[in-house]
């Protein structure tokens, strides 16, 4: 867990991240990656010198997941926890019966989050996006639409006030996986029925299967990322690519 903070810790540096009293509140799905953010970031406002608050907030889908496990675990680690009911799983998959709903319900999603974090008087939003999620969002666009981009590590919802960040840039997908698995985190299970189904799932097989003949793949995008830079891309501190903290 030490390791993780540490690269949660200077992602969050290299982009100036947190600021002395921010309310931070972090999007949690259930699932690995914002449960994995989530307990990070909990350890890490214990010794990091800024300081600042932290609560969790899940925009429930109306799926039928059961979050008493995340609530649990919020206990634990001394989190405040919100739950805000929707229906917009009903709305997308019953009533408008969406072939390619992914668009929609991230934006319906998007938007009852940031109204959640509004009504609670939060400054930012902390989301569980790796180092693969980065690499992917890049290729997607690319491959899918003809541009170069991806998200920010650093986001102003001009709209709104809130300020999205990314602390978990610098840690591989597969070591979020065991950290999860170590911790025992509760992962739940998505029981959004285009699960695995998606353009990122064809792009994240893409790459697993260019890494074979290119090892490096993953890290020389990441790298060519931040030196082009793409908008906000270029690091702040002092940077060096990182390397997978994975277990083999």
């Amino acid at each position: 867990m030490q390791k993780l903070m540490g690269l949660v810790r200077r992602c969050v540096d290299d982009y100036r991240m947190i600021e002395p009293g921010d309310r931070i509140a972090v999007g949690v799905s259930g699932g690995k990656d914002s449960l994995a953010l989530l307990v990070l970031l909990a350890g890490l406002r214990e010794y990091f010198d800024k300081p600042y608050e932290l609560e969790a907030v899940t925009i429930d889908m109306g799926l039928g997941m059961d979050y008493s496990a995340v609530e649990e675990l919020c206990k634990e680690w001394n989190i405040p926890y919100t739950i805000v009911k929707t229906q917009i799983g009903s709305i997308i998959f019953d009533y408008r019966k969406e072939k390619n709903p992914c668009s929609m319900c991230a934006k319906m999603r998007r938007g009852a989050l940031n109204q959640a974090i509004l009504d609670r008087g939060f400054n930012k939003l902390a989301l569980g996006h790796h180092f693969d999620d980065a690499v992917e969002t890049f290729l997607m666009s690319l491959l899918f639409e003809g541009r170069i981009s991806c998200f920010q590590p650093v986001t102003n919802l001009d709209r709104t006030g809130i300020i999205q960040i990314r602390p978990m840039l610098y840690i591989h997908e597969k070591t979020v996986d065991n950290f999860a698995s170590r911790m025992n985190l509760p992962v739940l299970t998505n029981r959004c029925p285009v699960d695995k189904t998606t353009k990122r799932e064809e792009v994240k097989k893409l790459i697993f299967e260019l890494s074979k003949t290119y090892p490096d793949l993953k890290e020389r995008i990441f790298g060519a990322m931040q030196r082009l830079p793409l908008p906000e891309w270029e690091p702040q501190g002092r940077y060096k690519r990182p390397k997978d903290e994975a277990d083999p």
